[in-house]
């Protein structure tokens, strides 16, 4: 008996230990890598639990849409992915950097170097030209304006925009501003596009053009998280993970992918 006990031990170290390295990899693969992730907020005495302990991995290249009804938390959560604010408790790993006891200075050091944000509302500066709101990130990261704008207008290039890249956003059409958001989302080379409802302003054409872009982002090799109410934009992804109070209640690949000409 004794024998038998050591020979299951010896079988099953190996096995352990490859578990172990599996985690591992898995972790530094991952652009985003949360465990046991809770958010809550306190109304007078009462504490209200947000987010309840999700684990989730999205790794490199991925292209996964983020979904949840209203209440479901998937804001709360989005603020959290984006560096916008802090979780209550458990770890998030972004790109290799361990964000979830960061300060506020380091928190915005790393979504100026790590996130690139596309909003529904574009955020443009009204005052500057489309190439002026493209290079902006880079003069926060302290790049010469010579250089920031050729960098600036590269971007503005593939998003097909460069005709356009000197007026205003009050010069150009939703379609246009959401594209010269796009390009200042690029402009860093930054580890993740966070999409937030990217398409709630724009009509069904346009936000199929949209859509194609991020298809073609994700295509060149960058990490794309798009966060949307509607079923149909989600289909653009290639994963789709949905949320339900406060809990990850599905995270699906896609067999049925969408093919664009």
């Amino acid at each position: 008996m004794k024998y038998e006990v050591r020979a299951r031990s010896c079988i099953f170290r190996p096995q352990t230990s490859d578990l172990i390295t599996k985690a591992t990899t898995n972790i530094m693969q991952s652009i985003i890598h949360l465990e046991q992730i809770r958010k809550s907020y306190f109304m007078g005495r009462q504490e209200v639990s947000v987010l309840k302990g999700l684990n989730l991995d999205i790794n490199k290249n991925e292209y996964v849409a983020l979904m949840g009804p209203s209440g479901s938390g998937k804001s709360t959560l989005m603020n959290i992915l984006g560096c916008l604010d802090s979780p209550t408790g458990g770890s998030y790993i972004l790109n290799g950097h361990d964000v979830s006891k960061m300060e506020d200075n380091d928190l915005a050091e790393i979504r100026n170097k790590e996130i690139g944000f596309v909003f529904q509302q574009f955020n443009l500066m009204p005052r500057l030209t489309a190439l002026e709101n493209v290079a902006l990130p880079l003069v926060y990261a302290g790049i010469p304006k010579k250089r920031r704008t050729e960098m600036a207008m590269d971007v503005i290039k593939k998003v097909g925009l460069e005709d356009r890249s000197h007026h205003k956003p009050n010069e150009l059409s939703g379609g246009q501003n959401q594209r010269v958001a796009i390009a200042r989302a690029l402009v860093n080379t930054p580890s993740l596009i966070l999409a937030d409802e990217p398409t709630g302003n724009l009509d069904s054409k346009t936000s199929i053009e949209i859509m194609e872009i991020f298809g073609k982002i994700q295509a060149s090799g960058n990490t794309v998280l798009l966060v949307t109410h509607e079923e149909d934009i989600a289909n653009y992804a290639h994963r789709i993970v949905r949320l339900r109070d406060g809990v990850i209640e599905s995270d699906k690949r896609r067999t049925d992918m969408l093919v664009h000409a």
